[in-house]
Formats: structure tokens, C-alpha cells, sequence
């Protein structure tokens, strides 16, 4: 297998799939900075914080409207990736409460479950063969 970028899968995919690329990239870096290298409790933590949890919320609900892995299965289009939905949106919801409430586990048990979930499984699960995201730096 050889890497060979190209745009081009994603300028054809459908408006669900661009969107959710417009969002995921950026909280992938924005995550990844908070998390391992942000300055914790700092406004720049805060503000890009409240960055991270806006875009990976619309990542997660974007989600719904993407029907690729099983667009005539038994629900609706839904696969079981689709469940990281829930947990995404439980996490955004447990680590804005940590926040606000000081709870600092809390917070960070969420942060890192919504990172790993969401970017680090998910995200990885878009680079198999088949996937457009495969496509875009696989060829």
C-alpha cells in the first residue's frame, strides 16, 4: 500500500461527509493540543476548550445524516459506529459539567473518553480500505 493523496474523494462525498471533515480536523488538533499540551485551567484551555467541545458536538450530530457503512441495513442506514453518537454527546455533556462544577476527574476522564472515542477509534476506523478518507490518502 502506498500513500498517494488526493483530494478528490472528498470533493465528490456528500455534503454530511465534507462537513464532518470541516470539523473533525480541527478538533482533532485543537484535542490533541488540550490534552497533551495546553496549560489546564488557563483561558486558552478554556476558550479553545469550548472550541473543541462546539466542533466534535457537530462532528457527532453530522454523523447522523452519514449512511455510507450500511446504507440499506436494518436501521435506516445506521451501523453500529453510529453509537459513538451517544457517547460522544454524553461525553461533551460530562466534560462541560466537570467544568463548570470544578470536578476536574470529571472533566478530564470525559475529555480523554471523547478523544479517544471519537478521534483516536472512530477516526481511525475512516482509514480502512473502502472509506473515503482511505481513498483520499491511499488512492
Amino acid at each position: 500500500m502506498s500513500f498517494h493523496m488526493t483530494l478528490e474523494p472528498l470533493l465528490h462525498a456528500p455534503l454530511a461527509v465534507r462537513i464532518h471533515v470541516a470539523t473533525v480536523v480541527p478538533a482533532f488538533l485543537i484535542g490533541t493540543w488540550l490534552i497533551f499540551f495546553s496549560r489546564k485551567g488557563a483561558t486558552f484551555h478554556r476558550v479553545f476548550g469550548t472550541i473543541y467541545l462546539t466542533l466534535i458536538s457537530i462532528t457527532a450530530i453530522d454523523t447522523l445524516f452519514i449512511h455510507a457503512l450500511m446504507p440499506n441495513g436494518p436501521f435506516a442506514g445506521f451501523s453500529p459506529i453510529h453509537l459513538l453518537v451517544i457517547v460522544t454527546l454524553v461525553g461533551v455533556y460530562n466534560a462541560v459539567q466537570g467544568a463548570r462544577t470544578h470536578n476536574i476527574l470529571r472533566h478530564r476522564t470525559a475529555m480523554i473518553a471523547v478523544y479517544i472515542g471519537g478521534m483516536l477509534i472512530a477516526g481511525g476506523l475512516t482509514f480502512l480500505p473502502g472509506r473515503i478518507m482511505h481513498a483520499v490518502f491511499f488512492g
